[in-house]
């Protein structure tokens, strides 16, 4: 019991790799999210972010046998998508303006 505590104890090597690869994409989507050089490129930033944050709870939720970590990643996903087209829209519309 003390293993499960600790760590995955039986995740596959594959499972491993990918959460590692997530992870480092989470790491490089936030360095553009800082230093991104315009509005619109943080925002693609912060989706893509979320992306990746849903695979990393999908890839978590499979290796624990927990639905409800996929119930999470399913309403994440929802807010990613609807704060993206509301940012999309007050990008459009401070373009617009004179």
């Amino acid at each position: 019991m003390s293993e499960r505590l600790i760590g995955f104890s039986g995740v596959s090597p594959l499972i491993a790799l990918s959460m590692l690869l997530l992870t480092v994409g989470l790491l490089l989507a936030l360095v553009r999210v800082v230093r991104g050089p315009t509005i619109p490129d943080r925002v693609i930033a912060l989706d893509f972010m979320a992306s990746l944050v849903v695979g990393l709870l999908l890839l978590l939720g499979a290796t624990l046998e927990l639905l409800s970590i996929v119930d999470i990643a399913i309403v994440l996903a929802l807010i990613a998508f609807l704060s993206t087209v509301a940012f999309a829209s007050l990008i459009e519309r401070r373009t617009r303006e004179p």
